[in-house]
């Protein structure tokens, strides 16, 4: 064959291949477009599914609601749109040009009969979505498990999903497929939020109450996000009702909260506002001395307005303000001193909307983000006075614009960029006495920037891929990181329901979390890649089956995976992080007493999930390993991460025995953590002088030099846990709804161990454990209006 014929069969393709994609062919194509929304608020539904069973094909709306599906021309057809959760409509009609169709699906009950469609019933169905490792989190079920001392907490839900782990007995942190805290994305309403804890770990900073929408991905990640190695939690606050005026109030043992929405233009704007305070502060203030004053509250304030422009524009602007104070003051006729460590974080997102064509979709995005943690301390003694303050944190400014593409059925491309302006602050101090001040410390400034596009591509009835790119690039100090990060994904039908998924992704992460826990304290640094300290990167593939029973309303996943990981980074044996400075070495203070390293993580998952219904819940299991190696830690051998769990279950049960009554149950087990431990300890005798006057036998031994084991390389007991919760509710006359709900933590008291220390006796040392929480009861009342 000739190189000029290759040359026209090659040429042939690359057009049938561009036709295919913009929808070109010798029939008409027309296209239907529109918004699906809640009836009733009118909050846009994401995540629909929007199907026409003759033609055997389909789409599903975006984040924002939209849709849109290109179809030849055809006197009549039926469209189908499901959304679990919703009444099934079906909508007829001609399809002899472009259509804007905007639909309100009707909420469905346990009473409402579905509308009968011929053939069967269309469902979402993870075995015909392409994507994997993700799991969509419904917010009532999050609203139907038993509480942590009455506050419902997103991250403690996410704790108990299939290759997640948490960090410590209450904390809301958590280690994904063998990554660190630091290595998580959390988005709320396309803000970056950096610390997402309250009291010290033990809440996570989200209100449910404020939530529409989670989504947490654990590998074959999409091209449109980066930054971070281990996951993405992607949250959606709700746009708030556009019909009537809603609210809901909830007072708990330790914090109260309330939420109100409503239109500022029926059917063109609306509103939300949700907040919450604890008031330990408040409780415990009767019983402290009159000359001293202390405590620790936490508060929450989320806010969002939204408006409908017209059909081709819609504004959001949302934010989220939260803040931690533990403080204590001293006073008396001479003398006085205050002590105050606060955190918290503030985001601002405004978002709009545009329309381009009935196929080109775009949002674009103003962010910003910031955490910041404050030690202060003042005190006045006669004529001399004193104060110190530390700061530290991140602050972000970001722009995003993003593209949905929908040139046909057959393809659902996504392109954008993201450009990220960061101030790093990992430690500032002012101290005064008197007259003389001194100041450490200063800022480092970089730039993050990404830009990606990726496609759904059917290739037939049984194939799909997800192919995509992502360009990321960060500069700081003068050094310039570049990267290209491809991703894929895979799905193949085997048979009905049953389907065979395969991903991989690169991803690359420029910013550093410097700690001593594993619990996500304040005091965590945010630190940025510098010539000296690489961006982490990883790689992960990861291959399963999902089978789906649409008849019953849920599915079942097994999938295996393998990450690598590098440049992963943690403090040298004995080394800490005070303050800050830039020397004459051009050296940042941090990069001196870190080091880095790799780390490899495996693992197989399985779930079973029921979404919705008069019983629902899942059960998953985990069975992982995760390893570490730095050089100048364990003399560079690999050892197993704290985080590392052998064996991790969780079964989770919500049964609504009628529409009054609803029963809750929870039950989780895992390998114990694995800790340093002294193998060895060198005792001295001591003179008479330093021995205790009732030691009768003339000296006593006490702790000196003191040999360890391996690094991790013992196991703590076993973790297991029962939680029940039972809700009460009750239609009131005046048409609201009161829920009283009480919960067991820990319902069986198990002594689970919070930490272990070494009990130095007379004769021998023993092991002892610290356990946190035993049986903790709770008593919350909620009311809907």
């Amino acid at each position: 064959m000739s190189s000029l014929s290759i040359k026209n069969i090659g040429f042939c393709l690359l057009c049938s291949f561009f036709f295919s994609l913009v929808g070109f062919s010798q029939d008409k194509r027309f296209t239907i477009s529109g918004y699906l929304r809640e009836k009733g608020s009118r909050e846009s539904i994401p995540g629909a599914l929007v199907s026409v069973p003759t033609l055997n094909t389909g789409t599903s709306t975006n984040a924002y609601g939209f849709y849109s599906i290109t179809l030849p021309e055809v006197d009549s057809i039926t469209l189908v749109f499901t959304m679990t959760g919703y009444k099934v409509t079906p909508y007829k009609t001609a399809l002899r040009s472009n259509i804007n169709f905007d639909l309100d699906l009707e909420p469905e009950t346990e009473e409402m009969e579905q509308v009968v469609i011929e053939g069967e019933r269309p469902q979402e169905k993870l075995s015909e979505n392409v994507q994997m490792s993700a799991i969509d989190i419904p917010i009532q079920q999050i609203k139907s498990i038993p509480a942590f001392l009455g506050e419902k907490d997103v991250m403690k839900v996410i704790q108990l999903m299939p290759g997640v782990q948490k960090g410590s007995e209450g904390s809301s942190g958590i280690y994904v497929r063998g990554g660190g805290p630091d290595q998580n994305l959390i988005i709320l309403d396309d803000a970056v939020v950096y610390n997402a804890n309250h009291l010290f770990g033990f809440f996570s900073l989200f209100n449910g109450s404020a939530l529409k929408s989670v989504e947490l991905y654990k590998g074959g990640f999409p091209a449109r996000y980066g930054g971070r190695l281990s996951s993405v939690i992607e949250m959606n606050m709700k746009d708030g009702n556009k019909e009537k005026l809603s609210g809901e109030v909830g007072i708990g043992l330790i914090a109260s909260r309330f939420t109100m929405e409503g239109p500022l233009k029926k059917g063109k704007s609306s509103f939300l506002v949700s907040g919450r305070r604890t008031y330990i502060d408040l409780l415990i203030m009767p019983f402290l001395p009159k000359d001293s004053k202390g405590g620790y509250y936490f508060y929450d304030l989320n806010a969002k307005l939204h408006f409908d422009l017209n059909r081709k524009n819609k504004l959001y602007l949302s934010g989220y303000f939260g803040r931690d104070k533990f403080y204590l003051k001293y006073k008396d006729d001479q003398n006085s001193s205050e002590a105050a460590i606060f955190w918290g974080n503030a985001t601002t997102t405004a978002r709009l909307n545009h329309l381009w064509t009935d196929r080109l979709f775009s949002n674009s995005s103003l962010i910003f983000s910031n955490f910041r943690f404050t030690v202060s301390v003042k005190d006045n003694y006669e004529d001399q006075q004193f104060s110190a303050q530390y700061n530290s944190g991140i602050r972000d400014f970001t722009f995003k614009h993003d593209f949905d593409f929908l040139p046909n059925p057959n393809h659902k491309i996504k392109f954008g960029l993201a450009l990220t302006h960061h101030t790093f602050t990992p430690g500032a101090s002012v101290v005064k006495s008197n007259d003389i001040s001194e100041r450490t410390g200063s800022q480092i400034y970089s730039f993050e920037g990404g830009a990606y596009g990726e496609d759904v591509i059917k290739v037939n009835q049984r194939l799909t891929i997800a192919p995509g790119i992502r360009i990321s690039q960060f500069l700081v100090r003068g050094k310039n990181y570049l990267n290209v990060e491809p991703r894929f994904s895979s799905t193949y039908k085997i048979a009905d329901n049953l389907a065979a998924k395969a991903s991989y992704a690169q991803m690359n992460q420029y910013l550093h979390m410097l700690s001593n826990t594993s619990i996500g304290l304040p005091t965590d640094l945010w630190v940025p890649a510098t010539d000296r300290i690489k961006p982490q990167r990883s790689q992960q593939v990861a291959a399963g089956l999902v089978r789906d029973f649409p008849q019953k309303n849920f599915s079942v996943s097994l999938e295996g995976y393998y990450k690598k990981s590098d440049n992963i980074i943690g403090y040298k044996p004995g080394a800490s992080f005070v303050v800050f400075e830039d020397n004459d070495n051009r050296e940042f203070e941090y990069e001196r007493t870190v080091t880095s390293g790799q780390g490899w993580s495996y693992g197989m998952e399985f779930l079973i999930q029921k979404k919705y219904g008069k019983f629902s819940g899942w059960i998953g299991y985990t069975l992982s390993w995760t390893q570490l190696q730095f050089d100048s830690i364990n003399n560079g051998r690999k050892f197993y991460a704290r985080y590392d769990r052998r064996h991790d279950i969780s079964v989770v049960g919500i049964y609504k025995i009628s529409e009054k009554v609803t029963l809750s149950a929870t039950w989780v087990y895992g390998t114990g953590n694995a800790i340093t431990l002294p193998i060895g300890t060198y005792h001295t005798n001591t003179s008479r002088e330093l021995v205790p006057r009732n030691n009768s036998f003339g000296n006593q031994l006490f702790p000196g030099t003191t040999e360890y084991s391996e690094w991790n390389a013992f196991r703590m007991s076993a973790y297991h846990r029962l939680d029940l919760g039972i809700q009460l509710h009750k239609t009131l006359k005046w048409g609201g709804e009161r829920t009283w709900e009480f919960s067991l933590y820990n319902a069986y008291s198990r002594q689970n161990p919070f930490y272990y220390f070494i009990d130095y006796g007379r004769y021998r040392n023993s092991l002892s454990q610290v356990a946190l929480f035993p049986l903790l009861p709770s008593l919350s009342y909620t009311l809907k209006f």
